[in-house]
């Protein structure tokens, strides 16, 4: 019987099933994590390049950024995020000179919970 108990509590095996049940979903949960943050900063990246292009050519290239909605379009031309088009405005009166801003509404989720993360950009070239 003695012989019995010793062996249970001095065998191993099992051990990294175990081992991977508590630190696995872990590990995932913070790769999905990190998948979606670089998502997220990719969208805020492409967007700001676009609103610093957009005010650029408003500012710069009169004949191709003409009016409000050819700067609109100039400035969608130039987003390469993921997800859905950003919202632009342009604002050619703006007291710092031509301003473009854009913001979306960037969506996480997360399985059991979907999370909206508010982005915006603006630029404004004199």
């Amino acid at each position: 019987m003695r012989r019995l108990k010793t062996k249970i509590l001095s065998d191993e095996k099992g051990t990294t099933a175990i081992e991977f049940a508590i630190v696995g979903p872990i590990f995932i949960f913070l790769v999905i994590g990190i998948a979606f943050l670089c998502m997220g900063l990719a969208v805020a990246g492409s967007m700001h390049y676009a609103v610093e292009e957009g005010a650029r050519c408003a500012s710069v290239r009169k004949m191709v950024c003409s009016d409000e909605d050819t700067t609109i379009a100039y400035t969608k031309s130039h987003y390469f995020g993921p997800g859905g088009v950003p919202t632009f405005d342009y604002d050619p009166a703006a007291a710092c000179g031509h301003s473009v801003t854009a913001s979306i509404n960037y969506v996480v989720n997360m399985g059991l919970k979907t999370v909206s993360v508010p982005i915006t950009a603006a630029a404004c070239f004199p």
